[in-house]
């Protein structure tokens, strides 16, 4: 009876045992960045496109996947609106813009339609984007995740193998509630978190002062709680958004301007934990 219940105790522990995944590399490319919000609206596809753009200024090779199936960015962000091909009918080729091979969700589909789906059909097509996409020669993919923490998060973290997350949110605590949950589920998934990005830190007026709009101060003290590294502040800039209006992201357009360079140093920091 005592090895029985042994036995029992064992097959027990081992069921209730933390499921070990196998995660999967994206072919043709040396390093999965995921850009993260957990919560919407705090421009994480504007600083996706522009820390992509800033990262090819270094020197490196990009791909860049919008992985928002519901609401994807990526035509808009960089003026693109082509059907990718297929020589086999399985693999997709990636469209290129200005030098970044490129993949979503809004390639696919007409622009008003809604993607009305449910869980599986997400993850069904987000493996094609990760496993089915002809990615080529790039030395990183930046992916732009959709807000929250549901199935597009956990798919990532439990299927693809991911070198680092970059966590972007405005400073005020309505944000900063999301993003410490999302910290713990990246923490809990085992997915290793690069840093965390004020964005909309400030608005720089006419009369050269800097206004903190959405407060100050949250996301660096939100970077010191978890022990995360802190990346850098980005300012609310009219020169930012109208060159993501126009499809040119400002750090491919402008590299020189004042933002661009505050990506830069971003990117920098980026690339170094990388290596």
């Amino acid at each position: 009876m005592t090895e029985k219940k042994a036995e029992m105790s064992q097959a027990m522990k081992e069921k209730l045992a933390p499921k070990q995944f196998v995660k999967t590399p994206i072919n043709g490319t040396k390093f999965t960045i995921l850009v993260s919000s957990a919560k919407g609206g705090v421009g994480k596809s504007t600083v996706a496109i522009n820390l992509a753009f800033a990262l090819q200024n270094l020197g490196l090779k990009i791909g860049i996947l919008d992985a928002d199936v519901y609401g994807p960015s990526l035509p808009k962000l960089i003026n693109l609106n082509e059907k990718p091909k297929s020589e086999d009918g399985k693999a997709l080729i990636p469209l290129e813009k200005y030098g970044a091979q490129c993949m979503s969700m809004g390639f696919l589909v007409d622009e008003q339609t809604p993607m009305i789906w449910r869980g599986p059909m997400v993850i069904s097509a987000l493996k094609t984007m990760t496993q089915k996409v002809l990615w080529k020669d790039r030395d990183v993919i930046i992916v732009d995740m959709p807000p929250g923490t549901g199935d597009t998060q956990l798919t990532f973290a439990q299927e693809v193998k991911v070198d680092g997350a970059v966590i972007v949110s405005t400073p005020q605590d309505l944000a900063l509630l999301d993003v410490k949950r999302g910290i713990q589920m990246f923490d809990k998934t085992g997915v290793k978190i690069l840093g965390l990005i004020d964005n909309m830190s400030f608005f720089k007026g006419d009369d050269g002062k800097e206004y903190k709009i959405f407060g100050e101060g949250g996301v660096e003290k939100t970077a010191k709680e978890f022990n995360k590294e802190f990346l850098g502040h980005l300012p609310l800039h009219q020169d930012l958004r109208n060159a993501t209006d126009k499809g040119d992201p400002l750090t491919r357009s402008d590299p020189e301007h004042e933002v661009s360079k505050l990506f830069s140093e971003i990117a920098n920091k980026i690339k170094f934990s990388l290596k």
